[in-house]
């Protein structure tokens, strides 16, 4: 993005001001690096004015990378030159300039989240990290972003049902209940195709320490350079598809699978109406991969198979499979909305590419209780990988009642308690309403609580999860703040009503 004069926002490739055109075409690109794989999906976007807000109209898939193993250097240090020289092929392959590309966003999962590595993935995008997102997914970001790619979340809302998305990768699985378009309940556990792995005359290369605890309960001993027979892997990916089906089913999973579960387990109160699998070992369970690589996805999908056709629950096919966690890309919007705005010091902004955190915040009794607040903010940032405290988020509440001196006060004692984990970093406080208290709560958070880190508060708009936003510097003319919010655009987000459309504001 830049910005011209007389504060307008325009498109980088294309030079049009969002402020007055009614239609936007956008080329965006989804990269999705994980331990095990890696791969791209190039989209075009069609995005439609509504009013002040701008709608995806149509999404379209240009071109579907081919699906990398993710090249290591070393122990678990990705080779940023084989991982470069593939997207570069792939950019080639599919006839995009980078130079052209509007927007998109990069999915780092696993290793690839590590520092280190980390570090040099953004490298790669380094000549476009203005246009980038970045999102660094754990266990449980991971889990909700598979349930939206899948479609399961989708399918919730469309057949009034209760999904549940099974997303089977290379290291870990990520199990979460969907309905009505959200994701209830949510875990993971280390059951995936490549905790074992293998060259191509079938002697073991690498053995992770689930795969080790599997072949032990299978009764089989196994070291780097055996070649384990047929029958000794279909053993061992039967006590693993035991375990999965015992986290995905029951409310009190044995010692052995709680032992394997990253996350809190199910609640597992009642059956899902829908099963989805998504994931590398999906294309396995639908059939759409026949091919080996040198791992247990075939056989781990054939156990698991057997216990999903003879559980209950339907089973669908996902919208997306190995790609379901590849975000298509991220679209914009501009305007000038709101009413009060709070920023110090101004040398705070502009602000980009901020995560957003939608808590369900207790505001609507007369009387609000601040550890209420701050346990509704700390599960939000549970939920999306954010409660580590090394980013600042965007916090959009929605206000109701009265602003007198006592509510307010709560409020923000409340926030920043729920936001401690950030704050002690000495990151701003970003808040975004989508009342008309931006003013009051901001100036309250620095001259009645004291806050010593950066504020800003701003109203008049609303924001989704899996939003990111940019804040500008203030308009020398209008006083105004620019917000840009990008929001994730899932393979299924036609089915869920076009929720995942964006607002912006300022004043």
């Amino acid at each position: 993005m830049s910005e011209a004069t007389g504060g307008r926002i325009f498109f980088s490739s294309v030079r049009r001001s969002l402020e007055v055109e009614d239609e936007i075409v956008l080329v965006s690109v989804g990269v999705d690096i994980g331990s095990s794989t890696s791969h791209l999906v190039f989209s075009r976007l069609l995005l439609e004015r509504s009013d002040t807000r701008y709608l995806v109209s149509e999404r379209e898939i240009l071109f579907e990378s081919e699906v990398l193993l993710t090249p290591y250097a070393g122990d678990l240090t990705i080779d940023a030159a084989a991982l470069g020289a593939f997207i570069d092929q792939q950019y080639r392959l599919a006839e995009v300039d980078p130079a052209t590309i509007d927007t998109g966003a990069i999915i780092l999962t696993g290793v690839a989240v590590r520092r280190a590595n980390a570090r040099a993935i953004a490298d790669l995008f380094a000549a476009q990290a203005g246009k980038f997102v970045s999102v660094s997914a754990g266990d449980a970001l991971e889990a909700t972003l598979a349930a939206f790619g899948s479609g399961a979340a989708a399918r919730s809302i469309r057949e009034s049902a209760r999904v549940m998305n099974v997303d089977i990768g290379g290291g870990t699985s990520k199990i979460a209940v969907c309905e009505a378009g959200a994701v209830v309940e949510m875990t993971a556990i280390d059951v995936g195709a490549r905790i074992l792995s293998f060259d191509d005359r079938g002697r073991v290369t690498r053995i992770e320490e689930a795969g080790q605890r599997f072949a032990n309960e299978a009764g089989v001993s196994l070291s780097l350079g055996d070649r384990p027979d047929g029958q000794v892997l279909d053993r061992i990916a039967e006590r693993m598809a035991e375990r999965l089906f015992d986290a995905m089913t029951s409310p009190s999973p044995v010692a052995a699978t709680a032992a394997l579960i990253r996350l809190d387990p199910l609640r597992n109160d009642r059956p899902p109406d829908v099963l989805i699998f998504s994931g590398g070992v999906s294309e396995y369970i639908y059939a759409r991969q026949r091919d080996e690589f040198g791992d247990l996805g075939p056989r781990l999908a054939k156990a698991i198979l057997a216990r999903a056709t003879v559980w209950g629950p339907r089973i669908e096919t996902p919208d997306q499979g190995i790609r379901a966690t590849v975000v298509g890309a991220s679209q914009y919007t501009i305007q000038v909305s709101g009413s009060t705005i709070f920023v110090t010091p101004m040398a705070v902004l502009p602000l980009r590419n901020v995560p957003v955190i939608t808590p369900d915040l207790p505001l609507a009794g007369e009387v609000l209780n601040a550890g209420d607040i701050a346990e509704a903010v700390h599960k939000s940032l549970r939920r999306l990988d954010m409660h580590g405290g090394e980013q600042a988020v965007a916090l959009c509440y929605h206000w109701q009642g009265a602003a007198t001196f006592a509510r307010l006060d709560t409020l923000v004692r409340g926030l920043a308690a729920g936001l401690a984990p950030i704050l002690e970093y000495g990151l701003p406080m970003i808040l975004v309403g989508d009342g008309d208290v931006g003013g009051l709560v901001g100036i309250h958070a620095c001259e009645e609580a004291r806050l010593s880190n950066p504020i800003v508060s701003i109203d008049g708009i609303a924001l989704n999860e899996f939003d990111f936003v940019d804040i500008g510097a203030m308009l020398e003319l209008s006083g105004a703040v620019p917000v840009v919010i990008k929001s994730l655009v899932f393979p299924g987000s036609a089915a869920l009503g076009q929720a995942q459309t964006t607002r912006t504001g300022a004043s």
